[in-house]
C-alpha cells in the first residue's frame, strides 16, 4: 500500500464509525449515507489495504482479526492527528491563565467517563494553562458555574438552569442495591416485589429531588445524602436499600457484598453532560476544553436552557 492520503483517512473514519456502531445499518444515520454506499467505501478500503476487514451479510457484522488490528491502529492515528491539531492551535494562541473545571464525585471507576484522557489531551494542547479541578454535588457545581467560579462542569444534573448550555456526553447506568447484611439479600428474584421493598428503609440523593422515589413508585425514604460515597456507606450497612451507578457498585457485586434488586425494573440511565456559560465560550482555554471534550465523547449539538 502507498502512503496514506486524504481519501484513506476518510475511508478509515467510515470504517471506524461502522465498527463503533456495530454494523452498516446502525452507521447510516451517523454517516448520513445508505448501506450500499458504506459497503462500497469499506470495499474500497479493503482493496487499498489489501486485507479483509469484516464479515457482513445475513449473519451480521463481524470484524476479522486484521480488521480489529486496523481499527485499533486507526484509533491511535486519529488520536495523534487530533493531538497535533490541538498542539498546533495552542502554539498559535500561546494561551495562559487558569481554567476552573467542576466534576461530579466517583466517576473515576466509570470507563465511559474518559476524564483522564480529556485532561491529558488538554494539558498537551495548553500546557501553560493552570487547571483547577473541583469535585462537588450537581447543585453545587451548577451554582458555582452560575456564580462564575467555574468555567465548565461535567456531571449528571437534576435540572436545567436558564442561560447555561448543556451538551450530552454519555449515559451512566444505575441499579437498586441491597447489601449482604440486609434481610432481603438471601431471597431469590421471584420472592422480591416492589410492594415488599416498600416496607424497608432506603436512601435517596438529596440533589435528585424525587427522581429516586419516582423509580420506586413511593415517597417513603428514611435517609438522604448528597454524595455517592455516603449512599454506598448506608447501603453497605445493611439497613438501607438504594441506587448506585453500576460501575461504582461493581467491585462489591463481584465480592458478593451487594446485589441488584429487580434489575429489569429498578434501573435507569443518568445522562452525563458538560455544562458551560455560552457567554464565556470564546475564552481560548474554555473553547479548547470544549473542543477536546466533543472530540473524545463524540458529543452532539449543544442544548441551551
Amino acid at each position: 500500500m502507498a502512503r496514506l492520503d486524504t481519501v484513506d483517512l476518510r475511508l478509515l473514519r467510515v470504517f471506524s464509525t461502522v465498527v463503533e456502531a456495530r454494523g452498516f445499518s446502525a452507521a447510516q444515520t451517523m454517516l448520513n449515507v445508505n448501506t450500499s454506499t458504506i459497503s462500497n467505501q469499506i470495499s474500497a478500503l479493503e482493496t487499498r489495504l489489501g486485507v479483509k476487514l469484516c464479515q457482513r451479510g445475513r449473519a451480521g457484522f463481524k470484524l476479522t482479526e486484521d480488521g480489529a488490528t486496523i481499527f485499533s491502529e486507526a484509533q491511535r492515528l486519529f488520536s495523534a492527528i487530533d493531538g497535533f491539531d490541538m498542539r498546533a492551535s495552542a502554539l498559535r494562541a500561546k494561551v495562559r491563565g487558569t481554567l476552573n473545571i467542576g466534576i461530579l464525585d466517583n466517576t473515576i471507576s466509570d470507563p465511559q467517563a474518559k476524564l483522564d484522557l480529556l485532561f491529558r489531551q488538554f494539558t498537551a494542547a495548553m500546557g501553560d494553562v493552570q487547571l483547577n479541578i473541583e469535585v462537588k454535588s450537581p447543585n453545587e457545581l451548577l451554582r458555582d458555574l452560575q456564580d462564575g467560579k467555574l468555567h465548565a462542569v461535567i456531571g449528571s444534573f437534576p435540572k436545567l438552569l436558564l442561560g447555561l448550555t448543556y451538551v450530552r456526553l454519555y449515559e451512566e447506568q444505575h441499579f437498586f442495591y441491597c447489601a449482604a447484611r440486609h434481610p432481603l439479600f438471601s431471597l431469590n428474584a421471584r420472592q422480591i416485589t416492589q410492594d415488599l421493598l416498600a416496607g424497608h428503609r432506603f436512601v435517596t440523593r438529596g440533589y435528585w429531588g424525587a427522581r429516586d422515589t419516582k423509580h420506586l413508585r413511593t415517597d417513603r425514604a428514611r435517609a438522604s445524602v448528597n454524595n455517592m460515597e455516603a449512599a454506598a456507606r448506608l447501603i453497605l450497612s445493611g439497613d438501607y436499600l438504594g441506587y448506585l451507578p453500576e460501575h461504582y457498585a461493581r467491585p462489591w457485586v463481584q465480592d458478593k457484598v451487594l446485589k441488584a434488586l429487580l434489575p429489569q425494573d429498578l434501573t435507569y440511565q443518568a445522562p452525563f453532560e458538560v455544562v458551560f456559560d455560552p457567554a464565556k465560550q470564546s475564552l481560548p482555554s474554555l473553547k479548547m476544553f470544549l473542543e477536546i471534550t466533543q472530540a473524545i465523547f463524540g458529543a452532539g449539538p449543544s442544548q441551551a436552557a
